[in-house]
């Protein structure tokens, strides 16, 4: 984390903010007057983490009904009154986010998808980004790639 301070003219905040915006992720802004008439803009910044698109998450993913009979079994096999395990709740926000890209896709499937995202958010005691989906896919293409521990690396308060 670090700090920015910016100078520029009134007009040209918003073009300031939205250019920072795209190289970091942004605190909120703090203005002040300068007392030449600009603004003094100081923010708080995190270098921007890049997230995968879905194309790259779930390209050669196995089919979208192989992988709900593989979330069902996962709990259909568990003890009664067990806690399923990250795997289950990691592969069940991947599909139903599969399923929420869908063409056919409705409001439905898009709640379904964020309620299952934040069920994996919970399970390793992350932060939430702003697009908790977006979460989801890092993940799940992090375990697809056999990284050791792919929910260790999330961002964690």
């Amino acid at each position: 984390m670090f700090e920015i301070r910016v100078i520029c003219d009134p007009a040209d905040e918003d073009r300031v903010l939205s250019a920072l915006g795209g190289a970091f992720t942004l605190g909120p802004a703090r203005n002040y007057p300068s007392r030449d008439g600009r603004q003094r803009l100081y923010l708080t910044a995190h270098h921007a983490e890049r997230w995968p698109t879905p194309g790259e998450t779930y390209e050669g993913a196995e089919p979208i009904l192989d992988a709900l009979d593989a979330v069902t079994a996962i709990a259909a096999n568990a003890e009664c009154y067990t806690a399923l395990g990250r795997e289950y709740y990691l592969r069940k926000a991947a599909v139903l986010d599969r399923i929420a890209l869908g063409p056919d896709a409705d409001a439905r499937d898009t709640i379904a998808a964020e309620d299952a995202a934040q069920q994996l958010i919970d399970t390793d005691s992350a932060t939430a980004p702003a697009d908790s989906r977006a979460y989801v896919r890092r993940e799940y293409l992090a375990w697809r790639s056999g990284v050791p521990n792919a929910g260790l690396h999330s961002t964690r308060p």
